[in-house]
C-alpha cells in the first residue's frame, strides 16, 4: 500500500465530487496512475530515494534534500559547493546553513530542498483570477496537456478518464523524457490522449502552438512561467483572447511569487513540504518514490475540475512542495528543515 494513500483517496473523492457536479461519468484506476513501482528499479526508501537520485543530507543547521537526476545536475555542483564534487558533497554541506545552500542551488537551477520549509494546511491547489468567468464550455471540454513527466499527464489521464478530449502536445526538440524512461507508465498516463508534436522554435509551430492553446478549455503545463513568457504565450496575453480558459500550471513552488523560478521534482519537493519520516535520533528519511508528483497530479485534476465548474478565467496554481506539505499535514507529519 502506498505511505500517502489516505491523502491518494481524498484527493481521489475530490475528484469524483466534481466530475459528479458537472454531470461528468467515468472512473480512473487509482493505483495504475499513482504508482510506477512496477515501471522501473526502485530500492527501499531510506536517506536515499528509491529511485537513487535524490539524497538527504545534514546542513549545519538541519536537513537537506539533494536532488541530482540529470547530468548537468551534476555537473553544476562544483559551482554550487566552491569546487567540491557530488562525491564530497556531504562535507561541504555540513559545514554550510541549509537555507544559504538553498539559495545558492537556487541560483544554478539546482533541485534543492530545506526538508520541511513548506507548510500548508491542505492540499488544494490554490487559484489565481487571471480572465473572466464565462458559461462553461458547451459540449466535450477540450484539454490541451502540455506537460511532462508524472504530475501533468496525470492530471490529463485523470481529465480523460471522465471524459474530456484530452490532446498531449509534445515539442519535437524536448519530447517527454517519460516516453524512453518508463514506456510502460508513458503509455498509462496518456493512452486516452490524442498525439501532437510541434517544433516550439519555429515560428510556425509556436504560432500553431498559440492556437491550439486558445482553442482548448484547459491548458495542463508543467514548465515555469518564464518560459511561456520567453515564447510570448504569457497568461496574460493568453487570457486576453480568451478570457474564460482555465490553466492547470504545475510548478515547484507555485507559479508567481518569490519562489516562481525554484527548479523541483517529486523527491525534493516532497520532502520540502515535509512529506518523510522522522527516526528518533531526528534523522529523516523518505517515505516512498517521488511522492509530491501523484498527490500534485491528482490536486491539479480536481482543481481544474472545480474551475471549469465555476466558468473558467482562472490559473489553477498546482504546486508540488505546497501539496506535499499538505499532505504531510493530512497524514500528521512534523518536521522542519
Amino acid at each position: 500500500m502506498s505511505p500517502v494513500a489516505g491523502p491518494l483517496r481524498v484527493l481521489a473523492g475530490r475528484i469524483a465530487a466534481q466530475a459528479a457536479a458537472l454531470g461528468w461519468r467515468g472512473a480512473f484506476d487509482l493505483a495504475g496512475l499513482t504508482d510506477r513501482s512496477g515501471d522501473l528499479p526502485l530500492g527501499a526508501p531510506g536517506r536515499l530515494s528509491p529511485n537513487g537520485s535524490c539524497r538527504l543530507v545534514p546542513a549545519a543547521d538541519g536537513w537537506l534534500a539533494v536532488n541530482l537526476p540529470r547530468m548537468d545536475d551534476l555537473d553544476l555542483v562544483p559551482a554550487w559547493l566552491d569546487g567540491a564534487s557530488a562525491d564530497g558533497l556531504g562535507e561541504a554541506v555540513a559545514r554550510r546553513p541549509w537555507r544559504d545552500l538553498v539559495a545558492g542551488a537556487r541560483e544554478l537551477g539546482l533541485p534543492v530542498a530545506g526538508v520541511g520549509e513548506i507548510a500548508a494546511a491542505d492540499m488544494a491547489a490554490p487559484f489565481l483570477s487571471v480572465g473572466r468567468a464565462g458559461p462553461g464550455p458547451q459540449g466535450r471540454v477540450r484539454v490541451l496537456d502540455l506537460s511532462t513527466l508524472w504530475a501533468g499527464p496525470l492530471c490529463g489521464a485523470v481529465l480523460a478518464a471522465f471524459g474530456a478530449d484530452v490532446t498531449k502536445l509534445e515539442s519535437t526538440r524536448r519530447p517527454d523524457p517519460s516516453r524512453t524512461a518508463t514506456p510502460e507508465f508513458f503509455h498509462r498516463l496518456n493512452r486516452a490522449k490524442a498525439d501532437l508534436s510541434l517544433d516550439f522554435a519555429d515560428p510556425e509551430g509556436r504560432a500553431r502552438l498559440r492556437e491550439t492553446m486558445l482553442a482548448a478549455d484547459v491548458v495542463i503545463t508543467s514548465a515555469r512561467s518564464r518560459a511561456f513568457e520567453q515564447m510570448e504565450l504569457s497568461p496574460a496575453s493568453l487570457f486576453a483572447e480568451r478570457p474564460d480558459l482555465v490553466w492547470v500550471a504545475i510548478s515547484g513552488y507555485g507559479w508567481s511569487g518569490e519562489a516562481a523560478d525554484r527548479v523541483a521534482f517529486g523527491d525534493d519537493a516532497a520532502a520540502a513540504g515535509g512529506l518523510v519520516r522522522w527516526s528518533s535520533g531526528g534523522e529523516p528519511g523518505f517515505l516512498g518514490d517521488a511522492l509530491a508528483d501523484p498527490l500534485t497530479g491528482l490536486s491539479a485534476a480536481a482543481g481544474a475540475l472545480e474551475a471549469l465548474a465555476q466558468g473558467g478565467g482562472v490559473i489553477v496554481d498546482a504546486a508540488l512542495a505546497h501539496t506535499a506539505a499538505g499532505a504531510a499535514a493530512e497524514l500528521g507529519l512534523a518536521g522542519a528543515g
